[in-house]
């Protein structure tokens, strides 16, 4: 097949409920505000990818920041590398933090998508690995260990042997209440996150991680401010539990700060912010040099891929904000989660994304 041109790009906002709504430290996210992302081809196929909007009011800005990328890209070849190249240069002097960092990630997993499907093959074979099932934890919002607990034995019962918690929602009492109450329920056996959401100061952090080390945690993730990589540094060599951080890093040129500030034990860059799969596949080498384990955060589906070929490998996030509005989600067996092709394996289904419309 010859190369693949661009021919048209768009993009639809929806709102994706979500099995278990989301709370945290700063709010509850009730349904997912997603912008679906379809990049046509010349040859007929369509490369597919989602971004996650994180509040209603972001939504329609961030469709139109996709949508008003289109220009740049129609009439060029799918080839994500080059393309990441032009929009670099056409965004140098606004910056590419933000709206337009994530519009760039979103095309950027298109594209990826695209090439599989022309392919016939997964992402994950495309990047030279493969698509055995990689270990993944169930990630929570805040928890009630009484109210539900049920919700937690589910998560066993499907053979989940990490499970990540968000607890700083109340004082420390309620942290230790709530950690108490999930190890009670998980074992153990079962590794336990736990993550602040950045809400708490440096001081702070380390009076609540020293107080929850009994609990034998696998990690503490942003504890402080994301972008505050010396407070991360100061935690971090305060505490013996385990740091993880990157999920708010904004491209490979944030991971490289972190790392040389030493300012996490663990990474879990975000594809969406990071740079889509392009972005993530320069992170993974920074993870690899630094001997950092590196973990994924949201985007199940595109993830599972990245992961595939990431040498310090640690574990794939499920939490499925997308599934909704997907033909098929994605598929847990054992606690792990196999790449799924062709492409990233996302197909829309046509009916609940017209019914979730925004």
């Amino acid at each position: 097949m010859s190369d693949l041109i661009i021919s048209g790009l768009t993009a639809r906002a929806v709102v994706a409920p979500l099995e278990r709504p989301v709370r945290t430290a700063s709010g509850t996210i009730p349904a997912a505000p997603l912008v679906l992302i379809d990049v046509a081809t010349d040859q007929g196929i369509v490369g597919r990818a989602y971004l996650f909007a994180y509040t209603r009011p972001a939504l329609a800005p961030l469709r139109a920041m996709v949508e008003g990328l289109a220009p740049l890209l129609v009439g060029k070849a799918v080839a994500p590398a080059e393309r990441k190249r032009d929009l670099d240069r056409a965004f140098r002097l606004l910056g590419r933090q933000g709206l337009v960092g994530m519009a760039m990630a979103g095309v950027d997993m298109a594209l990826w998508d695209a090439l599989g499907h022309a392919a016939g093959r997964p992402v994950a074979a495309l990047l030279g690995g493969s698509t055995a099932p990689i270990p993944a934890y169930d990630s929570y919002g805040t928890v009630d260990p009484v109210a539900d607990r049920a919700t937690l034995e589910r998560s066993l019962a499907r053979g989940f042997r990490a499970i990540k918690i968000k607890i700083g929602d109340g004082d420390l009492a309620r942290d230790i209440a709530t950690v108490a109450g999930v190890r009670e329920i998980i074992g153990g056996e079962t590794a336990l996150m736990v993550d602040y959401n950045q809400s708490l100061g440096v001081a702070e952090a380390i009076r609540r991680i020293d107080a929850l080390e009994r609990f034998d945690l696998a990690w503490v993730e942003e504890p402080v401010a994301a972008e505050d990589f010396a407070g991360h540094e100061a935690v971090r060599r305060a505490v013996r539990t385990p740091i993880q951080t990157g999920e708010n890093w904004w491209f490979p040129a944030d991971m490289a700060k972190a790392i040389a500030s030493s300012a996490c034990d663990y990474a879990m860059p975000d594809l969406m912010k990071i740079g889509g799969v392009t972005g993530w596949l320069s992170a993974m080498g920074q993870a690899e040099a630094a001997s950092i384990p590196m973990s994924s955060h949201l985007f199940v589906e595109a993830s599972a891929h990245v992961l595939a070929v990431t040498p310090t490998a640690h574990y794939l996030e499920v939490l499925d904000i997308a599934g909704a509005v997907l033909a098929e989600r994605a598929v847990i067996a054992n606690g792990r989660a196999a790449p799924r092709g062709p492409g990233l394996g996302i197909a829309w289904d046509e009916a609940a994304v017209a019914k979730n419309a925004a």
